[in-house]
C-alpha cells in the first residue's frame, strides 16, 4: 500500500512531538520540514532525520514529493499557512486553535472544498483513546442525560516565557493556547450553546491571562470552563449525568490522563482502564489522516469541518462577552 509522505511547516515543540509519532504509524513518513530558515530546518533534522530539509515554508509546499503538510506555526499565522499548503495540493492537518476567528476559518475550509483538498483541525483529543471510550460510556447511558460539564486547564508559563503566549499579533492569551480544550469537551458533548458568557482578567499586552466561561442550554444542561496563565490547576473535568457521573483526573485533553466512573451510588467509584499511547499521543490523529488520504477523503468524517466551525463561532462569542480581540478581527 502506498505511505503517506509528509512534511511539517514550523519547527517549534509540538513539531517535535508530531515528528517523534510519525514513526509509529502505519503507511506514513516524514520526510520534510519546512522553516524560516535554513539552520533552523538544519537544526531540526539533526534530531528528526528527514530526506529534504526546507529553509522557507514556499519550498516546502512546493516539493511534489510531500502528501500532507502538519501547520505547527503560531495561531496568527494558521491561515496563511493553511491557504499556502492548500493552494498548492497539499492535504493539510492544522493545529489547534484553528484559525484566529470564525471568518478566518470558514475561508480556509471554503479553498480546501473549492480545491477538494484534505483539510482538518489537528483536535488530538477526540481521537485518544480514553476520550473515544468516554464518548462510548456516554452512548451506552452509563450517566444517562449529561447535566452538566465542568473543565478547567491552567499553568503558569516558565520563563523564557514564549511570546506567543500573550502577544495579541501571535494569538496570545489562555483562551487560545489552552481554553480551547474545555470549550471543545463542553462543546462535543453538549452541542452549541444557547447563551454564552465570558470574564477575562488582562494582561500587561490586553490578551488574556485567564478566562472563565458559562454555557447554558435551553435543556438545562450548563457548562462551567475555565483556563489560566496565573495557576497551575489540574486541568480535570467532570461530566456530570442524571444517573452518573464520568471524571478525567487530571490533563483530561492528553493520553496521561485517568478515567474515573461514577455510577450514581455514594461512595461508589470505578477505575476505568484504557489503551495507553505509545508516543506522544498525536499518532491517533496522524494515522486518522493517513488513513483518510488512502481512502481518497477530503473531509474526516470524526472531526468535521462543521465541528471546527461552531468551535471557532463559540470563541467569537466568548471573546465578544469578554472583551478580547485581536488584529486579526480588523481584516
Amino acid at each position: 500500500m502506498k505511505a503517506i509522505r509528509w512534511g511539517i511547516l514550523g519547527c517549534g515543540k509540538i513539531a517535535r512531538k508530531f515528528a517523534a509519532d510519525v514513526k509509529l504509524i502505519k503507511n506514513a513518513e516524514l520526510i520534510a520540514i519546512g522553516a524560516r530558515e535554513q539552520s533552523t530546518a538544519d537544526v531540526f533534522a539533526k534530531d528528526f532525520p528527514v530526506k529534504h530539509k526546507h529553509g522557507s515554508y514556499q519550498s516546502l509546499v512546493e516539493n511534489p514529493e510531500v502528501d500532507a503538510i502538519y501547520v505547527a506555526t503560531p495561531h496568527a499565522f494558521h491561515h496563511e499557512h493553511a491557504l499556502l499548503c492548500l493552494n498548492h495540493n497539499k492535504a493539510v492537518l492544522c493545529e489547534k486553535a484553528f484559525a484566529m476567528n470564525y471568518r478566518q476559518a470558514k475561508e480556509m475550509i471554503a479553498f480546501a472544498q473549492e480545491k477538494k483538498v484534505f483539510l482538518m483541525e489537528a483536535f488530538w483529543t477526540r481521537f485518544l483513546p480514553h476520550y473515544q471510550l468516554m464518548k462510548k460510556m456516554i452512548a451506552d447511558g452509563k450517566i444517562g442525560r449529561i447535566q452538566n460539564v465542568i473543565a478547567n486547564f491552567g499553568f503558569i508559563p516558565a520563563p523564557p516565557i514564549a511570546p506567543r503566549l500573550y502577544d495579541p499579533k501571535l494569538g496570545g492569551g489562555s483562551l487560545f493556547d489552552i481554553g480551547v480544550y474545555p470549550i471543545f469537551l463542553a462543546l462535543d458533548l453538549l452541542g452549541r450553546p444557547d447563551e454564552v458568557d465570558a470574564i477575562m482578567t488582562s494582561s500587561d499586552q490586553g490578551t488574556d491571562s485567564q478566562c472563565t466561561i458559562q454555557f447554558r442550554y435551553d435543556n438545562e444542561a450548563l457548562a462551567q470552563l475555565f483556563c489560566s496563565f496565573t495557576s497551575n490547576l489540574s486541568a480535570g473535568a467532570d461530566i456530570g449525568g442524571n444517573h452518573g457521573r464520568i471524571r478525567f483526573t487530571h490533563r483530561f485533553h492528553g493520553p496521561t490522563t485517568n478515567l474515573e466512573y461514577y455510577p450514581g451510588i455514594v461512595d461508589t467509584r470505578e477505575t476505568v482502564p484504557f489503551e495507553k499511547a505509545s508516543g506522544f499521543g498525536y499518532e491517533y490523529e496522524t494515522q486518522h489522516v493517513t488513513d483518510c488520504l488512502l481512502q481518497g477523503l477530503t473531509e474526516s468524517p470524526v472531526m468535521k469541518h462543521a465541528d471546527t466551525l461552531l468551535l471557532m463561532e463559540t470563541l467569537d462569542r466568548i471573546r465578544e462577552k469578554a472583551g478580547i480581540h485581536y488584529p486579526a478581527d480588523d481584516h
